[in-house]
């Protein structure tokens, strides 16, 4: 798959992830591969600092029962609209395909 689709389906993918609950870094990371197993793991971190970057996350910062502080996610409004927009886009790409696939 492109380098560039993938990232942006990576993002509407974490960003539905965080959708119900905050969730942390590595936590996502290990979602994320078991879909895409070819996704690498700074790939992940990556995304996560540039969703914190536009304001579409925010980090928590709780203990953690076995070792460090974690940072979670969570989303924001802006996120949860960024997301909402993402995937009626990608829903109308994909009935596109599925209808050019139809046709022929």
């Amino acid at each position: 798959m492109d380098t560039q689709m993938k990232k942006g389906i990576l993002e509407m993918c974490i960003l539905f992830m965080l959708k119900d609950e905050p969730l942390y870094g590595y936590e996502l990371m290990k979602s994320v591969r078991q879909i895409f197993p070819d996704v690498y793991e700074g790939s992940v971190y990556t995304i996560l600092r540039r969703l914190k970057a536009t304001g579409y996350t925010n980090v928590i910062q709780k203990e953690s029962p076995n070792g460090p502080i974690r940072k979670y996610y969570a989303i924001t409004p802006n996120g949860q609209y960024y997301m909402d927009q993402s995937v009626k886009e990608w829903q109308s790409i994909v009935k596109g395909v599925i209808q050019l696939g139809i046709k022929s």
